[in-house]
């Protein structure tokens, strides 16, 4: 049995910006925007080539047993890419505000590339929800 991770719930305060952000800067096609019931409003993006969409709701109420996610609280959800430099340069390109590509050394985080599965840039959206952008060796059907 397969348990895929198909969407991630991202909170944000106000819907239209961010979908502004993620689909005009960070170039998220929207794959749906909808008010599933009156006050209700659910857009979906999936990045280029994924396989897990993100989710901006307005009015959804948090599902049972669970706490409502504070907009700006997520942190550290990876993005990977196959060129991290190229990545870089598209999103400073559309707007995004992004760290310099940097790697894990020795003496903590340094600027630069690193090794294998070792090169990193980071981004927020205007809330402050973190991600991280992280360089693949190969496309994921290709691990």
């Amino acid at each position: 049995m397969d348990f895929t991770i198909e969407i991630v719930p991202v909170p944000v305060v106000d819907v239209d910006r961010a979908k502004e952000f993620y689909a005009d800067r960070c170039g998220f096609p929207v794959d749906l925007d909808t008010e599933v019931a009156p006050g209700i409003r659910i857009v979906q993006l999936t990045p280029p080539g994924s396989r897990c969409s993100i989710a901006l709701s307005q009015g959804l109420p948090p599902a049972p047993g669970q706490s409502e996610m504070k907009p700006g609280s997520l942190r550290g959800i990876q993005i990977c890419v196959t060129d991290i430099a190229a990545a870089h340069a598209e999103l400073s390109g559309r707007g995004v505000d992004i760290s310099p590509v940097q790697h894990v050394g020795p003496a903590g985080w340094e600027e630069g590339t690193g090794e294998t599965w070792n090169s990193f840039a980071f981004f927020a959206d205007p809330d402050g929800n973190g991600w991280v952008l992280q360089e693949a060796p190969a496309p994921l059907a290709e691990r």
